[in-house]
């Protein structure tokens, strides 16, 4: 996938950030659109069709968290990549970002350079995943990477981009227990610093969606995946 073929979506109440991020952006050959606040981001997400949105957290009319929730919600953007672009690093809003559906958290303010390898970094794992077999089977459950999907049982379970990466990670080997710093380099790469409750937070979801006995966890150590008893 070549860079003039990517559209990214850069939401911000702030006119210069939109200017210089965008201007960036552009430079590397990526298709930009803007939007000033959440209500417009949803309104210009189900119009521009983006690869990757980069979403303000705190914006008027409707604030970056509420504003991922409605997107995650529109047919079609169970892939998309949505990343929180923000000054606020507070354990907190990183779980309420992650619980609305974001992949990622990425800090300004940022140099534009780092910016530009973060960006190409998080665009790199969407076309790794494109890469990969379109369905696995194990045990009762069927993982569809194509539609970032789970079937178990006959039900469908659409996931967010990020709790899909950690289930397929650890259905990937049933029983082996996976430790905290190898998911979080696998899965959200080392590139992007998050919260230490992260992993925690998708379990849980994971849990509640899936099952939970399908996750065990390690004290002290990680998280494993179990396959259903006949």
């Amino acid at each position: 996938m070549n860079s003039k073929d990517i559209k990214i979506l850069l939401v911000d109440d702030e006119p210069d950030i939109l200017e210089i991020v965008g201007y960036n952006l552009k430079s590397e050959g990526y298709t930009i659109a803007t939007a000033t606040n959440g209500l417009e981001a949803v309104k210009r997400a189900r119009t521009f069709q983006p690869h990757l949105i980069l979403l303000d957290i705190m914006m008027p009319e409707m604030d970056g968290i509420e504003a991922c929730e409605k997107i995650r919600q529109l047919k079609g953007f169970e892939k998309v990549m949505i990343v929180f672009f923000t000054a606020r690093g507070e354990d907190y809003s990183q779980v309420a970002g992650f619980d609305a559906g974001a992949d990622d958290y990425i800090t300004k303010p940022i140099k534009p350079k780092v910016l530009i390898s973060k960006v190409k970094g998080l665009l790199r794992r969407i076309v790794e995943s494109e890469a990969e077999n379109d369905q696995v089977k194990v045990g009762n459950i069927i993982i569809d990477r194509d539609e970032y999907m789970v079937i178990k049982d006959g039900r469908k379970f659409s996931l967010p981009r990020k709790e899909f990466e950690l289930f397929s990670l650890l259905a990937s080997k049933p029983g082996k227990v996976f430790k905290r710093d190898d998911i979080l380099d696998k899965v959200w790469g080392s590139e992007v610093v998050v919260g230490g409750r992260t992993i925690d937070v998708h379990i849980r979801k994971l849990r509640e969606k899936i099952g939970e006995k399908n996750f065990k966890t390690v004290k002290g150590v990680g998280y494993k995946f179990v396959i259903d008893e006949a």
